[in-house]
């Protein structure tokens, strides 16, 4: 079994590396959207599925890493048999996809940092500014670079020094940073409207199907459960750190995030628009239009503009580059398990990292299909988790993982609802809702895989996936250390 030979040095410092991966681009973009679609209503289906899918699943991630000491291709087969190492393996491809264009995300918080801190941010139309930045090719591949390098080199310098060292640093600052931007959004005149509208509960929405299903479809991408992030920072625990305690710090403390920054940015949208309808209008421009275009001319009302705006990407950027590292870890992970060194392995990771996310940097169409195709695969990762448990019995799986740590009469019971019906059919209704809606996007074309969002293109890049991890099979367990 190929050891871990680090192990986290603190409960803090592991909490602090688990809240980090959490804690992304979309806390800080994608729930500000969502809340701002359906008002305080969308707060209900997004609390109650953190308890309802990410934290069990975080828990289940959490005990599997912690047990077995392998990335996800040798924990599945450690876990579950020889023959399911396929399943790891498709876990594990899937979250690296992910890294190839989220290290595009974060090298645009990292250059949009810069233009803000210089005052270009100040100069320029957003608009025109964004689509000429995202059609060029120097200057989004460089900033791709830039941001692959910063967290090579901290997985480079290993969990102890680098991500542990890293994590208790930048994550209470991005902390901060958010809740210096929510005081001064919360300053400003006009505020509580976007406070009121936050925070308003209209029951006649949760009757509206889209927004349980947005509730779920959040709370599953924005912690990361599901992605085996938090497998893999559970080889480095400590034999006496707690899983669930663990698991519930890291769902909350993401969640914690996402309030902060809706916070900051819904009031600030609201105030600085010139009607409710501009506002909403604002909210509704998308992940990448909200952060990269609106948020920027808004602040250009302020006073202090260019450094509030300063404040806010660099907020962005933390956030990322927190989620992008445990990314690369993930990656270094698998190919340590297969007998090669740190050193070896981050050169490999960050050259491909490097070349496969280079035509998501310099097209948005193809970031927006790698997006949209592996952020669905995220939903098959989290039903192989759920399969884990089934497969090897609730009762069996709490008595081996969990049992030195809690034993209650009714945990059986819940684990048995839980990952016997709750999550396969919460799996079940995201996935139809995603891939009917990519229909309805494309009634004539739907089967085309070279359409941006079509069932077709995400069938065929899962199906490579899946086809080659089921081919290699047995090679990946004879690899293993």
């Amino acid at each position: 079994m190929a050891k871990a030979t680090e192990a986290f040095t603190s409960r803090f410092g592991l909490v602090a590396a688990t809240i980090g991966m959490a804690i992304g681009a979309g806390n800080i973009w994608r729930f500000p959207r969502l809340a701002g679609q359906y008002g305080g209503s969308f707060l209900i289906p997004w609390l109650l599925f953190l308890f309802l899918w990410s934290i069990p699943l975080l828990i289940v991630e959490f005990s599997i890493g912690k047990e077995t000491k392998y990335g996800t291709i040798g924990a599945f087969k450690q876990a579950l048999g020889k023959r399911f190492a396929w399943m790891g393996w498709f876990v594990g491809m899937c979250t690296t996809a992910i890294l190839f264009y989220y290290s595009v995300v974060t090298g645009w918080s990292l250059k949009y940092f810069v233009m803000s801190v210089s005052g270009q941010l100040t100069t320029i139309d957003h608009s025109v500014y964004w689509e000429q930045y995202t059609s060029s090719i120097y200057e989004p591949l460089f900033y791709h670079f830039v941001s692959i390098f910063i967290g090579a080199l901290v997985i480079y310098r290993g969990i102890v020094h680098g991500v542990e060292r890293f994590s208790k640093i930048i994550v209470p600052l991005l902390f901060f940073l958010l809740i210096v931007a929510a005081v001064k959004a919360l300053s400003l005149d006009g505020a509580e409207k976007g406070l009121a509208y936050f925070f308003n509960f209209d029951l006649q929405q949760l009757g509206n199907y889209k927004i349980w299903l947005e509730g779920l479809s959040q709370s599953a991408w924005s912690t990361g459960a599901g992605w085996g992030l938090l497998l893999t920072y559970a080889i480095y625990a400590r034999a006496d750190e707690k899983i669930i305690g663990n698991s519930f710090l890291a769902g909350l403390g993401n969640n914690l995030a996402s309030i902060i920054a809706g916070l900051a940015i819904i009031p600030t949208v609201f105030a600085l628009s010139a009607t409710t309808d501009a506002a909403m209008n604002g909210l509704a421009s998308g992940n990448q239009g909200l952060a990269f275009i609106v948020i920027p001319q808004l602040f250009n009302h302020l006073p202090m503009g260019a450094w509030f705006a300063a404040v806010f990407f660099l907020a962005l950027f933390f956030a990322a580059l927190s989620s992008l590292i445990s990314m690369i870890e993930l990656a270094v992970r698998l190919l340590l398990d297969f007998g090669l060194s740190r050193k070896t392995s981050v050169l490999l990771v960050s050259f491909f990292t490097l070349l496969i996310g280079a035509p998501s940097a310099i097209s948005l169409d193809f970031f927006n299909n790698q997006d949209w195709v592996w952020g669905l695969g995220l939903l098959l990762s989290g039903f192989f988790f759920t399969f884990a448990v089934i497969k090897i019995g609730a009762e069996t799986f709490i008595r081996v993982y969990l049992k030195p740590e809690i034993n209650l009469r009714w945990l059986p019971l819940l684990f048995k609802f839980l990952f016997y019906i709750l999550l396969p059919l919460e799996f079940v209704s995201m996935l139809v809702w995603w891939l009917w809606q990519s229909v309805q996007w494309y009634p004539d074309s739907w089967w085309n895989p070279v359409e941006v969002y079509s069932f077709g293109t995400t069938l065929l890049q899962w199906a490579f996936i899946l086809l080659a991890g089921l081919l290699f099979n047995r090679n990946f367990v004879k690899r293993l250390k």
